[in-house]
């Protein structure tokens, strides 16, 4: 599959060295120099994945990651300067999957690019050759595996990829435990060390989306010392 990527960045060397680095691995890029250019061709073009530059002019990297998020479903990778842990907290919560801290190198981007285009795209692959249920329902919920829609008593809810195989991950075995370290390999395919915060800032994501009051979590149960389970709920 020919995939193509978005890279928002004002910088002109480095958006040139990062279009460069990605067509050279065969991936078609669009390139825009702020938040509003890259908004447009959101709109436009069919979009794979968004590599973001966090502070942009016209719009920044976390508005246009929250514009993304509330019509389309795509992996978005932030490029930031700023190495504060609540500015990534802040980029995960409002949707991000991904974020790297400049200066970087231009084939960790690419290396970057290609694991969120896998987990991504091969999560579905994976459920149309096992052919698993195309709805998981729960309570209130029901996910549509197929067109990766999530509902609230037929309302349409509008999450990310990652809250997306998380959720399905969990709707799969209800009343089931998992660690902090399976839901992270769930996400990503694999381990990273120090993803277990994105982990804490997805399910608190999740459950401000599905839950009545999220201080009362109904579905999604923190387990003391272990870890996380969603309740079995008729």
């Amino acid at each position: 599959m020919d995939y193509t990527i978005l890279v928002a960045e004002d910088d002109k060397d480095i958006l040139s060295l990062v279009k460069l680095y990605l067509e050279s691995s065969g991936y078609r890029v669009l390139a825009a120099q702020d938040g509003e250019q890259a908004w447009e061709l959101v709109q436009a073009e069919k979009i794979d994945l968004a590599v973001l530059d966090v502070m942009m002019p016209k719009m920044d990297g976390f508005a246009l990651t929250q514009k993304i998020r509330e019509t389309y479903n795509m992996p978005i990778l932030l490029l930031t300067a700023k190495i504060e842990d609540t500015d990534k907290i802040l980029g995960l919560n409002l949707g991000a999957d991904d974020y790297m801290t400049k200066p970087f190198n231009p084939l960790e981007v690419v290396a970057r690019v290609g694991a969120n285009l896998r987990r991504f795209y091969k999560l579905n692959s994976t459920q149309c050759v096992e052919k698993e249920p195309v709805l998981l329902t729960l309570g209130e919920l029901e996910l549509d595996t197929e067109k990766l829609i999530l509902r609230k008593n037929g309302t349409e809810i509008v999450i990310t990829p990652n809250e997306y195989k998380l959720l399905a991950f969990m709707m799969k075995s209800p009343g089931r435990v998992y660690t902090k370290s399976q839901l992270c390999e769930a996400v990503n395919g694999e381990y990273y060390d120090n993803y277990e915060n994105a982990i804490m800032v997805h399910i608190s994501h999740l459950r401000d989306k599905i839950e009545d009051d999220p201080r009362n979590s109904c579905y999604i149960k923190n387990v003391r010392g272990l870890g996380y389970k969603i309740e079995e709920i008729k």
